[in-house]
């Protein structure tokens, strides 16, 4: 009897020494996660505080695309309201940081081509865009690149009845990615 309560002693024992190194491996696994990148979604603090309104004017078009500038624009605005707890004007006077950007080229390739009459049936549709928010107050660049660049598929209709110019959606898409992208980059600072 003494044997088996000096056993049951030892398996108790050796169960709260297993409890006591679970749990510390378990506070040494949320400390790593918590030093190592991850944070909560939405926080903005790659920009000063004392940011509260950005000024987002037209952005420049160097492209002959009619009206993308526009586009771009409007879906930039849509995202940062969306998904920033800044507020937005577009008098470049007006807000605490300027966001100044431009479409510099629109390329639309044939990417497939019908095997009978060798028309193309698909294109991929290139847009390069360059980005600059700057705080007014100091003047300092608080982000820029000039390496945003956006790709998107869309399909020529071979029926004449049936066509739809799709170049169109297919740059509101682009405008989307680019406003969901930029807004990311320059809040995380990626």
């Amino acid at each position: 009897m003494n044997a088996s309560l000096l056993f049951l002693n030892l398996f108790r024992g050796r169960r709260a020494k297993l409890g006591t190194a679970a749990f510390t491996l378990l506070l040494a696994s949320c400390g790593y996660l918590a030093a190592c990148g991850y944070h909560v979604a939405n926080r903005t603090d790659a920009l000063p505080k004392t940011i509260h309104v950005i000024a987002v004017p037209t952005l420049e078009n160097n492209t002959n695309s009619y009206r993308i500038e526009q586009k771009f624009t409007s879906a930039v605005v849509r995202e940062f309201l969306a998904v920033t707890p800044y507020k937005i004007t577009s008098d470049p006077n007006a807000g605490d940081a300027l966001l100044r950007g431009k479409v510099v080229t629109l390329e639309a390739v044939p990417l497939l081509f019908d095997t009978k009459t060798g028309a193309a049936t698909t294109m991929l549709l290139t847009v390069r865009c360059e980005v600059t928010l700057t705080d007014r107050e100091t003047q300092k660049v608080l982000f820029h690149t000039d390496k945003f660049v956006f790709r998107n598929e869309y399909e020529i209709s071979t029926d004449v009845k049936s066509f739809f110019e799709e170049q169109d959606p297919a740059i509101d898409r682009i405008a989307k990615d680019f406003a969901q992208r930029l807004v990311a980059s320059v809040t995380e600072n990626f």
